[in-house]
């Protein structure tokens, strides 16, 4: 299988470097191509992999083509290799909010098309994404593509209808775990931890957190009552986040997101 990367920006660069760690394929067999040239350059010296001098250089070598460009710059990029990619190669775009049926409007007519939406975390081997497909796109190349994204985490089909929820869920909401991690890390050096202790505790705790949600199968208010030992310090706590509001206030976060991308 060979892989083209249209784009290298940090997403680009993440899902290229867990390819070639995971397998999905050789660095011999990933192209990629940015109007900033020293950035594939950069991960040829690193990675070996193939540094492309045009995009239409790139996609002539691949199988699979990943559009890793800026939503504003999709059209004119799928444009200048609508022609080079027809004929059975598969094309991926990861740009936020861009459909498949925009998507297909810029290519030539029967090329397969897979919309990808993964998100920061991809950086360390633990997305979250979703991808749906046109109907030109055949099982072989959707399972491809789901080794391509799972060689940096977990990638899930999902119909487009869900694709802006899951944005605000999956890709807004690392912004407000970081935020929590943070404030429980600064809430314990208000109390006399040291920063760098406190910031490692919170993200150990909130990391394990999910993982025992995952793996579980628990609900998450069954797992908050093994905690809460009667009189203790969490069901304080916890009673205390509550009156606070914490649980509406994530509820008006994503709302919030949910309305603005409905306006983008």
């Amino acid at each position: 299988m060979k892989i083209s990367f249209i784009g290298c920006g940090n997403m680009a660069e993440a899902i290229i470097r867990g390819v070639a760690a995971g397998g999905a394929a050789e660095a011999k067999d990933i192209f990629a191509f940015d109007t900033d040239e020293r950035k594939p350059l950069a991960l040829k010296e690193e990675l070996g992999i193939n540094a492309a001098k045009s995009a239409i250089e790139a996609v002539k070598s691949a199988d699979i083509i990943i559009m890793a460009v800026k939503p504003n710059v999709l059209q004119g990029a799928l444009k200048e290799i609508a022609e080079t990619a027809a004929g059975g190669k598969t094309v991926v775009s990861i740009a936020a909010g861009k459909t498949i049926s925009f998507i297909e409007s810029c290519l030539k007519s029967g090329t397969p098309v897979i919309r990808v939406m993964p998100n920061i975390n991809a950086k360390v081997a633990a997305a979250c994404s979703a991808m749906c497909a046109n109907d030109a796109a055949g099982s072989e190349a959707k399972e491809a593509v789901k080794r391509i994204f799972g060689s940096v985490g977990d990638i899930t089909e999902l119909d487009e209808s869900s694709f802006a929820l899951f944005g605000v869920i999956a890709g807004c909401a690392p912004a407000y775990a970081y935020m929590f991690t943070d404030a429980l890390a600064r809430a314990a050096v208000k109390n006399g931890m040291n920063k760098q202790l406190a910031l490692k505790f919170a993200a150990e705790t909130v990391m394990g957190s999910a993982k025992l949600i995952l793996e579980s199968g628990e609900h998450p208010y069954k797992l908050i009552d093994m905690v809460c030992s009667p009189g203790g310090t969490t069901i304080e706590g916890v009673l205390s986040l509550q009156a606070d509001g914490f649980e509406a206030a994530v509820h008006n976060a994503v709302n919030k997101a949910f309305e603005k991308d409905k306006l983008l």
